[in-house]
């Protein structure tokens, strides 16, 4: 177990009825692309904040503005009711980022990159060995201390980045898809991980494509698509008010239109789906509705309400990854 001292803030922070970190009205444009349209988020102390959506949505852009490492065109960001538009170097000091690329160095070992990145903290001497313990403690990675970074495996190496966001015992903790191609055992760590530090009071905002994760973490959670908030809330209460059950056919070439009347369907390329309460006996309707078109048919998958089907309401087509369930 990994102490990290937030708990005691994130207990004042609650007595004050102040959001640990809120994200106001935020926009960032690049060119004449928008990022953000007006995104708004709050996350308490010890909470975990799941930004889900497709590549490009919006969520490293959010990331980076929280952890100011870019500017905002409009909107706020506060932590602990302080705005940190102009206070950057205040605000590092209370927050730790993993961004989505590795930001270590190849040619130093791991316990060289863990120094560095803590002297940087602030950290120094027998506190900064302290700390590197704990955090290769607490994500299994002590054997891999003396080897460069350049021999080890992705898995062992995002291991050792999501370490160094950790060292100086940030309040909040950013975490930009600190799973994507990592082996399981790095990916069990780092679930546990967050786990153990929201337990903790460290507000955690948690970027992946994974929707597992998501359940695990029992993560609040933002769908994020084109740089707007879609929707927001708990698992459960999602499914109840955006989920449906569906039929989805996938044919050789383009789908063709659904042949029930009054059946309220939708084709995305060579994928057909037929929303409905009861998919299993729905299915063997819906192919026989397709006449010939049946023989381009090469799989039918019945989906039940869960998070990929709130999704498929939101968007208008489900997460596509096979057994992962992971966002496309």
């Amino acid at each position: 177990m990994i102490t990290t001292g937030s708990a005691v803030e994130a207990r004042r922070h609650t007595s004050n009825d102040l959001p640990l970190l809120e994200i106001e009205a935020l926009e960032k444009r690049y060119g004449g692309r928008e990022a953000l349209r007006g995104v708004d988020i709050v996350l308490e102390p010890g909470q975990v904040v799941a930004l889900l959506g497709p590549n490009g949505a919006g969520k490293t852009t959010l990331m980076s503005i929280v952890a100011s490492v870019r500017r905002a065109d409009a909107g706020r960001v506060r932590l602990d009711g302080v705005d940190l538009t102009n206070r950057h170097a205040e605000s590092r000091q209370h927050i730790g980022y993993a961004p989505q690329e590795l930001a270590l160095y190849p040619n130093l070992t791991a316990l060289q990159n863990l120094v560095f990145f803590g002297e940087l903290c602030g950290l120094r001497g027998r506190e900064l060995r302290r700390r590197i313990e704990l955090v290769a403690g607490a994500l299994r990675f002590e054997h891999l201390l003396a080897r460069p970074l350049q021999r080890l495996s992705t898995g062992e190496k995002k291991r050792i980045h999501a370490a160094a966001a950790l060292l100086h015992q940030p309040r909040l903790l950013l975490l930009d898809e600190p799973t994507t191609g990592a082996d399981i055992e790095t990916r069990a760590a780092i679930l546990e991980l967050v786990t153990t530090l929201a337990a903790e009071g460290t507000g955690i905002l948690y970027a992946t494509h994974y929707l597992f994760e998501v359940e695990e973490l029992n993560a609040r959670v933002v769908f994020i698509e084109e740089g707007m908030v879609l929707a927001e809330g708990h698992v459960v209460d999602l499914v109840r008010e955006h989920g449906a059950s569906a039929v989805e056919l996938t044919f050789d070439g383009s789908a063709p239109d659904c042949g029930l009347e009054g059946a309220r369907w939708q084709v995305n390329g060579s994928v057909l789906t037929v929303f409905c309460a009861e998919p299993a006996s729905v299915a063997a309707e819906v192919i026989a509705s397709i006449d010939d078109e049946a023989s381009r048919l090469l799989q039918v998958e019945l989906i039940r309400p869960g998070l990929d089907s709130v999704y498929l309401a939101l968007r208008g087509r489900r997460f596509e990854g096979g057994s992962e369930r992971s966002l496309p």
